[in-house]
């Protein structure tokens, strides 16, 4: 095995130190570092303002992997997902969600996920591993350029609700975000990323000591702890309460609004009890809500919520003075839509998924 470094795993301060050691002058690790995180190099080869020299020295000291798109799917309605295929032969994946305003990359910050939340198909998948940050630029990279292709624009927005728990993964998510953000990056704009968190208070906390500049998203779906803790296992740990305080924490330091985001399924959370529940937890927090279509996944034992009933819950908390909304699931033909992303393509050699319990 290779014991070249990873070359994007080194800050600017790092790699300065390197080519230092190298011998060459300091101005060449901004430049290596633009080729990294700008130009998004695959290999050293393609650092062309270097001398061939120093790239041959670079590739034999330091390796870049990069993760390949090894098969997209395109959905009816023009959403696109992709599976990725990292240096060591696992598989996440990301979707492009076209609509009328936007093109939204929807990312992935773990391969699998410990959370195993009973109406997610990625939940049913083992964990087995974080991702780098490297690998999380290399989405928004390889998904941006499908954006360009297909629709002749680049992305407007990128939010990490795919595969995994960006919370449990904590530094290299905001070290990708720094990159994906910084001027000696990708350059895109903090307040058009959004980050999904299933709700661990203490790591909602450190965003708020952070002062981070992006938004923040919570997957509650229920607004009561007896149900939350049905669908959420996460939620026995960290309650409600525990939340509201974190997140109004969080808001003190960033005046970030906070987005709610509820699955409504049927004859489960989409009573008009529900609904004066969800006003109630709305209201001890500066937040708008999303009501999410439930999209089915395979022997799952909830199932979408009738209209009427969600035009009905939807209409309590306009009522009562709550931003909210209803966003349509796009890509669920193609497994792409909320909830589904569990490798369902060709490519699921690495696929392992965590044991039943009796």
């Amino acid at each position: 095995m290779s014991n070249r470094i990873d070359i994007r795993t080194l800050s600017l301060v790092e790699i300065s130190k390197e080519i230092s050691d190298l011998g060459e002058k300091p101005f060449r690790a901004k430049q290596i570092y633009e080729w990294l995180w700008k130009k998004n190099a695959k290999n050293f080869e393609e650092m062309t303002n270097l001398s061939a020299t120093l790239r041959k020295r670079l590739a034999e000291k330091f390796s870049i992997f990069p993760i390949i798109v090894s098969e997209e799917q395109q959905s009816s309605d023009g959403t696109i997902k992709s599976a990725f295929e990292t240096h060591d032969k696992k598989t996440v994946e990301g979707v492009l969600i076209p609509t009328e305003k936007r093109l939204t990359a929807c990312i992935s910050s773990q391969v699998g996920c410990s959370l195993s939340c009973a109406f997610c198909a990625t939940g049913r998948l083992k964990r087995l591993r974080n991702l780098t940050s490297a690998e999380i630029v290399d989405q928004v990279v390889n998904i941006n350029k499908q954006a360009l292709d297909s629709f002749a624009k680049p992305l407007s927005n990128i939010v990490f609700m795919g595969m995994g728990e960006p919370l449990l993964n904590y530094k290299e998510v905001l070290s990708a975000i720094d990159k994906i953000t910084g001027e000696d990056g990708l350059g895109m704009s903090p307040k058009r990323i959004t980050v999904s968190t299933a709700g661990i208070a203490k790591m909602i906390r450190k965003l708020g000591d952070d002062e981070v500049k992006f938004n923040l998203a919570l997957s509650l779906h229920a607004a009561n702890d007896i149900k939350r803790n049905k669908i959420m296992a996460i939620n026995e740990q960290n309650n409600l309460d525990e939340l509201a305080d974190a997140l109004n924490y969080f808001y003190s330091k960033t005046k970030n609004t906070i987005t709610f985001e509820y699955i409504i399924f049927r004859d489960f959370n989409d009573e008009l009890s529900d609904a004066r529940d969800l006003v109630k937890f709305c209201k001890c927090v500066p937040s708008k809500v999303n009501i999410i279509e439930y999209n089915p996944i395979d022997d799952g034992e909830y199932s979408q919520a009738d209209p009427e009933k969600v035009d009905a819950f939807v209409n309590v908390l306009i009522n009562n003075g709550i931003i909210a909304k209803v966003r349509r699931s796009r890509g669920k033909d193609i497994d792409a839509a909320c909830g589904q992303l569990a490798n369902k393509n060709s490519v699921t050699k690495n696929v392992v998924f965590k044991e039943e319990k009796a």
